[in-house]
């Protein structure tokens, strides 16, 4: 194989990468616990939050409702990873710091 066809395949491969990072970029992933629903795109970008818990928040209620913002948050970025990682497969980890 020539050098001129190694650089035409990364070329290539550089554009199909970059072209699934931004599908995946647009891509919506909800994530949700007991209390919350948030929504985040494939850029870790917030979308929208949605109070699910209907009732007077006491004191008491607003510590909780802090641990199911978290437990959303976690649930949408764990969305996230895991679509990257399943559409990127081995090249995932090389574009971790190009999002």
């Amino acid at each position: 194989m020539n050098m001129q066809n190694i650089m035409a395949q990364a070329q290539k491969m550089q554009r199909d990468l970059q072209k699934k990072k931004e599908e995946l970029n647009q891509e919506l992933f909800p994530g949700k616990s007991d209390w919350v629903e948030v929504v985040f795109n494939g850029k870790k970008e917030l979308i929208s939050v949605k109070i699910l818990f209907d009732g007077d928040i006491t004191s008491e209620d607003k510590e909780m409702l802090e641990d199911m913002f978290s437990l959303a948050v976690k649930d949408s970025m764990n969305k996230i990873d895991k679509a990257f990682q399943d559409k990127m497969g081995s090249y995932a980890s090389m574009l971790d710091g190009l999002m």
